[in-house]
């Protein structure tokens, strides 16, 4: 077995450990395939014993003697049987379908809480290296291949091995040596379907590579649309995404062409096999070595076998196409996780707002460090404001506070705990974030400033949106505050969103608050309103404040400014511009441009 053939095994097998509740409905499908389908094989036999026994009397008595009744005697109980196996065979195939129906939503529902707790769990880091549509793409493509493998194929799997095994055994039971001309065919076929399902497997991998690739890029050009329409860019856009979808267009025919080549080729053989059958067969009728009625359920028993193994080998085939599917979820289930809080945490049952760094270094990877020496520490109620050119590590520094990431070496403390000794929702329960891109979800007004205290009465909604400098226009809206909106529907213009985010921390009430860049992308009169929000969220509270109009900071208790990942000054705003500093250069710069 080569290492490809190890991983697949593998595999399949931590997929049916992972389904372990669901065994014993595997277990009972099974026991219904088994039974409905020995019935069913059974038929041919009744069949042929009926002609042999029909044959017989006719023999006997002659042809235009034989009576109403003589044709009764004979057939009325292989009849019967017939009709009783026919029917319980239906019943178990009834059975067998309804109950992988639901097996099959029961799976899928299972992998996708699987996923859901493994989103939970994963570092910021994951989510910086993974694009959104191929999470997307795994995740929901993924998981609806799965399913219908397993509502139809598995199924199919079952009822198809127990008709080759039993038909099989009527074979060899007939005659041993015509079976052997059978087998051999048989063999053909399983090397034929083990070649190509090796290969489809591969085929399939670049085809679920290529079909993320798109959804990242359709992703991507409608985000972006309104940037693609300023700078003329349609034609461009256009071409990528035919492009892309000619990549994904062809990996997809190359994976349908492999799933589906294999069910003529094999029938071929199959087909061959019955015919070799048929002529064979009626030379032993004629020397006596068969009985007409052995002949016909040989032939049936053939034709039993023929449709199984293609259905196998087609099954196999899809089969292969899941583990492709299978393999990019367990892909996303093996990221490593978030380091677990401590088992004994500390609570803060009145926090203050006092953060400290003490020799804080940090790097996205292990070999290469943003910051080397990060050290400053914060009272309560302070406002804090961070400066310094992009890519200089500024949201890198609150990230860092909040454990989006894990720091290297040093300490960061929180009212003097370290900050590793608390969980992660009691560190987060006391900060409040206003971001430069802000995030509403789809809902209401209400419920989007109300998502951080969910349990926010009215009343408190509205007394939030007026210290926010919302309020006024939310009521000039067609219903208020149950208006339905999104980030992405176009309602509310980006300063409109904005001071609903800074509603939304304002009816938290955390103890400290981190601003990062709100006011970047909004007019002159919406940054004065959401200056005055802004203030009124940061009065009494620990603030830190990333600001690029340095204008909007001089009243700050301490400014830190950083370049390449390090703190190179500190100080109030009259102390940096007393000295040549590179706040100085900056304040200045934008002060000579205004």
């Amino acid at each position: 077995m080569n290492m490809k053939q190890k991983a697949n095994t593998q595999s399949l097998f931590r997929f049916w450990k992972m389904i372990q509740p669901e065994h014993r409905f595997f277990y009972g499908l099974f026991l219904c395939s088994l039974i409905g389908n020995l019935l069913i094989v059974s038929m041919p036999m009744i069949m042929g014993i009926g002609i042999d026994q029909l044959l017989a009397r006719i023999k006997d008595v002659g042809i235009s003697q034989l009576s109403f009744a003589d044709i009764r005697e004979v057939l009325l109980f292989p009849v019967l049987l017939l009709v009783l196996c026919s029917t319980f065979s239906s019943i178990t195939s009834f059975i067998q379908e309804r109950t992988m129906a639901s097996l099959s939503e029961r799976i899928t529902l299972r992998v996708r809480k699987e996923m859901t707790k493994k989103f939970k769990k994963l570092p910021m880091s994951f989510f910086d290296h993974h694009q959104v549509g191929d999470i997307i793409s795994r995740t929901t493509t993924g998981l609806n291949q799965l399913s219908q493998v397993l509502l139809t194929g598995i199924n199919q799997f079952f009822t198809s091995i127990v008709t080759i095994l039993a038909a099989g055994a009527m074979l060899f039971y007939i005659d041993i040596k015509l079976s052997f001309l059978v087998l051999l065919l048989i063999g053909i076929s399983s090397f034929m379907t083990t070649k190509i399902a090796n290969k489809n497997k591969h085929i399939s991998d670049q085809n679920q590579y290529e079909l993320g690739e798109l959804n990242n890029q359709m992703e991507e050009i409608l985000a972006g649309n309104l940037v693609i329409k300023t700078f003329n860019q349609q034609e461009q856009a256009e071409q990528t995404i035919q492009e892309v979808s000619k990549k994904q267009s062809q990996a997809f025919l190359r994976a349908q062409f492999m799933n589906f080549a294999i069910y003529p080729a094999i029938r071929f053989i199959n087909q061959l096999a019955f015919i070799l059958s048929a002529v064979m067969g009626a030379f032993l009728v004629l020397s006596g070595g068969i009985t007409i009625g052995f002949l016909q359920a040989y032939l049936q028993y053939i034709n039993q076998i023929s449709e199984p193994i293609s259905t196998a080998s087609y099954v196999i085939n899809s089969i292969q196409s899941a583990m492709a599917a299978i393999d990019r979820i367990f892909d996303i289930l093996d990221e490593p996780e978030e380091s677990p809080d401590k088992t004994e945490t500390a609570m803060l049952t009145e926090p203050k707002g006092k953060v400290a760094f003490k020799n804080v270094q940090f790097g996205y990877s292990p070999n290469q460090l943003l910051m080397k020496q990060v050290s400053f520490s914060v009272k309560p109620k302070q406002t804090i404001a961070i400066v310094g050119p992009t890519g200089a590590g500024k949201t890198t520094l609150v990230n860092l506070l909040m454990r989006f990431y894990a720091i290297n070496k040093g300490k960061i403390e929180f009212d003097d705990i370290d900050i590793t000794r608390l969980s992660r929702g009691e560190l987060r329960r006391c900060f409040g974030m206003v971001l430069q891109n802000t995030w509403l979800f789809e809902g209401s007004i209400a419920d989007n400033i109300a998502y951080g205290k969910m349990d926010a009465s009215r009343e408190e909604i509205i007394h939030a949106a007026k210290i926010a400098q919302c309020d006024h226009f939310i009521r000039t809206l067609p219903n208020g505050y149950d208006t339905l909106i999104s980030s992405e529907n176009g309602t509310l213009s980006q300063g409109q969103q904005q001071l609903l985010t800074i509603a939304r921390v304002i009816l938290a009430d955390p103890p400290v608050v981190i601003l990062d860049e709100a006011t970047s992308s909004v007019d002159t009169r919406t940054e004065a309103l959401i200056q005055q929000a802004m203030d009124a969220v940061t009065q009494n509270r620990t603030s830190f404040v990333i600001a690029h109009r340095l204008s909007t900071i001089e009243k700050a208790d301490m400014i830190l400014v950083m370049k390449n990942g390090d703190i190179i000054e500190k100080g109030t705003h009259d102390e940096l511009l007393q000295a040549p500093t590179l706040y100085a250069n900056l304040y200045n710069s934008q002060f000579q441009t205004a």
